[in-house]
């Protein structure tokens, strides 16, 4: 199984091709990193006697749910700090929906 060094460094690696936008919160990087890491790590060791169906499944959840968060609170940011109307979160929304189809 991973460790979370590991996946702290997989998260750091994954964000070389796609970089989270920190900006000024006042925590470190790399311990935030850690925390979601270890938090994750001990997810996956209490799904261990999980059959390998139903850890894929409550993997594919949580990773949905996270997913859902971070549009709802982009659109929200994005309601807050509007962007030039080819950039609305209802042409984004929409764009999304069309990958869809």
């Amino acid at each position: 199984m991973i460790t979370p060094e590991q996946l702290q460094q997989l998260i750091a690696d994954v964000e070389q091709e796609d970089p989270i936008d920190f900006a000024d919160i006042p925590y470190d990087e790399n311990e935030l990193r850690a925390l979601v890491a270890n938090h994750l790590c001990e997810m996956a060791r209490a799904m261990e006697s999980f059959s390998e169906e139903d850890r894929h499944l409550c993997l594919l959840a949580v990773a949905a749910k996270l997913v859902l968060e971070n549009l709802v609170l982009h659109v929200q940011l994005l309601r807050e700090h509007p962007l030039p109307p080819e950039h609305s979160a209802k042409l984004l929304l929409d764009q999304l929906k069309r990958k869809k189809d």
